[in-house]
């Protein structure tokens, strides 16, 4: 039966061509953001766990920022210490030339004073933003780790190193003996070298395991970026096939529409 008031045919193309606008308009939306989920509504669940990895990315990013922070500030009181242990080598030789027959112990003690002179300097200049590592035995606390337990679940490991107070043993006197047989002020350089020594191997292995964090935490990032890329990232050879695909649909659907709309003219001829 064939009706001027309702044209089943063309209600039925133009549903199908709605879906196929529908259609179109997602795969469009996703060659524009190069996401296939962009909002909640795409996925709720897929939405959620993606941002959650990309909100841990940017504590990740801001946490590696802390970590090379922490390494320049260590690398520096490393720096410093090993700069005096080579200082103190100096002086140790000072020392021991002093105590050959005829030795200028005026000459020798006004460059051991020199060489006290510029590890004071050394030690009190090896601060980075107000932390001198060298100058003090306060423990300085550098976070190294962030990790996620659950959702809402996010916990910090801290890393504490001890601060090694490096200025005040160069400030101590080192008066030059020449009796071979008296090790006083042999035995003041050497304690101050082994301090010095000590102290650049624990900032050294405090650097190594922060440097070691970093370059952990940037290979994390990488693989959440991978992780979350791969649930929401749109496939662009695939929408571009569908795209070129559902404008042929939308062609051809109305062309469908366009003749449904044609049908009811036929009923005029019966009038004729």
């Amino acid at each position: 039966m064939s009706s001027i008031l309702t044209n089943s045919s063309s209600l039925v193309a133009l549903q199908t061509l709605k879906s196929i606008n529908s259609n179109l308009g997602k795969v469009q939306n996703e060659i524009s953001t190069g996401l296939k989920i962009s909002t909640a509504k795409d996925n709720a669940s897929t939405w959620a766990i993606a941002s959650t990895m990309t909100s841990d990315v940017g504590a990740y990013k801001k946490m590696s920022e802390s970590l090379t922070a922490a390494s320049e500030t260590i690398g520096v009181a490393r720096n410093a210490a090993e700069q005096m242990v080579d200082t103190l080598k100096l002086v140790q030789a000072k020392v021991v030339e002093a105590k050959k027959p005829g030795a200028d112990l005026a000459k020798l003690q006004a460059d051991v004073d020199a060489l006290t002179a510029t590890m004071q300097s050394i030690g009190a200049s090896a601060q980075v933003n107000g932390i001198n590592m060298v100058n003090n035995t306060d423990t300085q606390s550098f976070a190294v780790s962030l990790t996620r337990v659950g959702a809402g679940d996010v916990g910090l490991e801290v890393l504490g190193v001890d601060g090694i107070d490096l200025v005040t043993d160069a400030a101590a006197d080192v008066t030059l003996v020449a009796d071979a047989t008296d090790e006083s002020d042999v035995d003041a350089v050497e304690t101050q070298l082994q301090a010095a020594i000590d102290a650049a191997a624990s900032f050294g292995a405090a650097q190594a395991r922060i440097d070691a964090q970093n370059t952990f935490l940037g290979k994390q990032m990488d693989a959440i970026k991978n992780a979350s890329g791969a649930m929401i990232d749109a496939d662009m050879e695939e929408a571009s096939a569908r795209l070129t695909a559902l404008q042929t649909q939308q062609q051809l659907g109305i062309q469908a529409l366009s003749i449904a709309n044609q049908a009811p003219q036929s009923i005029m001829s019966l009038f004729r």
